[in-house]
């Protein structure tokens, strides 16, 4: 006889293993863009403007920045989830790791690489990460709980998260790039390519009590 317990968990171990590894690669990925210095993603931008105001590294940045807007989700009574929490820690926590381990790259026969892994690697964390099905980034709740309180377009209310934390970060002295660009172009395509490699099936039997909403449900997992 089938053993529906193993099986589920199985599947379930599988999906906390994507989670983490993904949510681990996001930060490395992202902390190469940093080393690249051709421009972070949106949010990395007011991350690193932050860091320049208050010298506080970009890593704890990330997670203070994640906390705050994970608390804005309760007026507009968004649920987290597993990957929610996880999110806010370990991206940052993995981002000054990479840091720490990879030194700073010059001229742009190294920038350039650097860049373009970083937002392959980011792509792929994407695609592992949301297809886990452990709950939106605090920052994608955001986004889908202000669009239910609004009455807005995804789309529009996105754009205009986007705009503001690239001004604001800008501003306060984020970099702000050919990256930028390059990652707006091209992570929408990655993580779509890779959602549909990491995305695991479901398992015969009983639910496990785990699932989270479907991976289409999510954008990205910031």
């Amino acid at each position: 006889m089938s053993d529906p317990t193993g099986r589920s968990g199985t599947h379930v171990t599988r999906r906390l293993i994507q989670l983490y590894a993904g949510l681990a690669l996001y930060g490395a990925s992202s902390a190469l863009l940093v080393r690249a210095e051709l421009g972070l993603e949106p949010w990395g931008v007011l991350h690193q403007g932050l860091t320049e105001l208050t010298g506080i590294s970009i890593g704890v940045v990330s997670i203070i920045v994640g906390a705050i807007v994970l608390l804005l989700w309760i007026p507009l009574r968004q649920r987290p989830g597993l990957g929610t929490v996880s999110n806010v820690f370990v991206v940052g926590l993995a981002m000054d790791g990479t840091l720490a381990a990879v030194p700073a790259v010059h001229g742009l026969g190294a920038q350039i690489p650097a860049m373009a892994a970083g937002i392959l690697l980011n792509g792929v964390a994407t695609g592992l990460y949301i297809a886990a099905r452990f709950g939106p980034g605090p920052r994608d709740g955001l986004m889908t709980g202000l669009h239910r309180a609004t009455g807005r377009s995804i789309r529009l209310v996105r754009t205009a998260i986007e705009v503001a934390v690239v001004v604001t970060g800008f501003l306060l002295g984020g970099s702000l790039g050919v990256g930028t660009v390059l990652y707006a172009m091209a992570i929408g395509p990655l993580a779509q390519a890779f959602l549909r490699v990491f995305t695991v099936p479901e398992p015969a039997g009983p639910a496990t009590g785990l699932a989270e909403p479907s991976p289409g449900q999510a954008i990205l997992p910031r």
